[in-house]
């Protein structure tokens, strides 16, 4: 039997509900807070053990999660196929894309381990100051061991997510916190047996984390007999015509996020290259406005989830509603953390302050104070583009996603901050890039909204219009705790 506290779903909840939506939602909003504060509590420690070790960590962390993001981002939209195939009540076609998913992480995961030589190499051509540059390198070259392992891990989430099942991530992901978290403070500081390694720790930590994230994934469906239920022992065989299905809609999705991160990356480099001054701050102002953002990527996912349903079932409408509802939900979340931002910077800001005061830490301070302005700001358009992005992605729409933000974000961010970067007075160069982030993010936004509303994505799906008839085994028992 399954575990019914772990099962959220009940027959009573109404399709298209508020009630519905907070099922999924909730469970991986609090699974993706709890992510953010470990990036948090990750720069704090970083930022008590040297200025030096906050600059690296965010553009190190950017470019291998940027290296990573198209495989991420195919992996991730296994979400869509489970959760079509799901509304379409297709259990070994769920298995089957799973399956294709863990196939592709291990092509990619493999395929990243070959970056790790070359990071001083590439660090180097960056040309951040040399401290800064040796400890991005050292960074980075750790991550790409853990990439692997956080592919699978994302796969094997999606087995869940797409089927409604939140509360597993959840837990999971907050005992990977958990374990990160420990990790982090022992291996950056030196506690108990451990020796202080400083960013190198950071590094060990997660990797740590991302390896006992996956076995948690493993044990998880083994124990509540969901591998058996689904069948997934025996539907492992790779599929070509589902593995190039995933490759068309999910490249695209890959593409995205590899253009996104890869903006801001560069985004990250050029501000960098004003000083690390600069540098700092904005690691640190990008890494509290985490704590508004990242949980509303799990509002995305669940929207994806829900709309991929609907599509599923062929009820489009109902996607309309809770793609709405959601965003109601989540622009007040926004709007309340802009209120924080602008009303409590200082209170913000005081974790990070080191035991003896620098100078230079208070020339971080005062710029990140001003960088949180731009975070109230944008944060509203951060909740359009989640919400109504991840609507029409979860439906097919994946192509538009991709072309249109990599037409906005050279356009309007990448290039006006190179020439912000290269022209102007120093003293506005900060301003101005942060100009270029904020004006991105609104015309990104508004232009996901446009396109919900012309509603092409109703007509779309992933998956086979016809399907063929049921093998025994595949019918051989009610899946329990799913959507309805």
């Amino acid at each position: 039997m399954e575990d019914p506290s772990l099962n959220q779903q009940t027959s009573t909840v109404s399709p298209g509900s508020l009630r519905e939506l907070a099922n999924v939602a909730v469970p991986l909003v609090l699974s993706c807070g709890s992510l953010s504060i470990m990036h948090v509590v990750d720069r704090i420690f970083l930022t008590w053990w040297s200025t030096d070790a906050v600059a690296a960590a965010l553009p190190a962390g950017l470019i291998q999660w940027t290296i990573m993001s198209i495989a991420m981002g195919k992996a991730m939209y296994v979400n869509t196929f489970v959760a079509q195939y799901e509304g379409a009540n297709q259990r070994q076609r769920v298995s089957e894309a799973v399956w294709q998913g863990v196939y592709l992480a291990l092509i990619w995961g493999g395929l990243l381990l070959l970056c790790a030589p070359f990071a001083g190499i590439f660090f180097h051509w960056i040309g951040h100051t040399a401290e800064v540059q040796a400890l991005e390198a050292e960074y980075f070259s750790i991550l790409c061991l853990g990439s692997g392992p956080a592919l699978l891990s994302a796969v094997l989430s999606c087995f869940y997510t797409g089927r409604g099942q939140t509360m597993v991530v959840m837990w999971v992901n907050l005992t990977s916190v958990l374990v990160n978290m420990l990790l982090d403070y022992c291996l950056i500081f030196g506690a108990g047996p451990f020796p202080a390694l400083g960013i190198r720790g950071a590094a060990i930590a997660t990797v740590t984390a991302n390896v006992s994230t996956l076995l948690l994934y493993l044990f998880i469906m083994l124990a509540r007999h969901e591998a058996r239920r689904y069948g997934l022992f025996n539907h492992w065989r790779f599929n070509r015509e589902l593995f190039m299905r995933l490759i068309r809609y999910g490249f695209p999705n890959g593409l995205l996020y590899f253009i996104d991160i890869i903006g801001f990356t560069l985004f990250i480099v050029l501000v960098g290259r004003i000083g690390k001054i600069e540098l700092a701050a904005t690691t640190i102002a990008f890494n509290l406005n985490s704590l508004a953002f990242v949980p509303m990527m799990g509002v995305g996912t669940a929207v994806m989830t829900l709309v991929g349903k609907r599509i599923g079932e062929g009820r489009p409408q109902l996607a309309v509603t809770t793609t709405w509802k959601a965003f109601a939900v989540s622009a007040t979340y926004m709007l309340l953390f802009a209120v924080i931002y602008v009303g409590f910077p200082e209170l913000l800001l005081r974790p990070y302050a080191p035991e003896v005061m620098t100078e230079d830490f208070l020339k971080v301070k005062q710029a990140a104070i001003v960088l949180l302005r731009f975070a109230a700001l944008f944060s509203f358009f951060d909740a359009m583009v989640v919400v109504f992005g991840s609507a029409i992605r979860g439906a097919g729409d994946t192509r538009f996603c991709m072309i249109y933000t990599l037409l906005t974000g050279w356009a309007i961010m990448v290039i006006p901050t190179f020439l912000v970067w290269r022209y102007a007075d120093v003293g506005e160069k900060l301003f101005g890039s942060w100009v270029a982030c904020t004006s991105y993010l609104g015309v990104l936004g508004i232009g996901y909204l446009i396109r919900f509303l012309a509603g092409h994505w109703k007509q779309m799906r992933v998956i086979e219009d016809h399907f063929p008839e049921p093998t025994a085994e595949d019918s051989e028992q009610p899946v329990e705790g799913a959507l309805t």
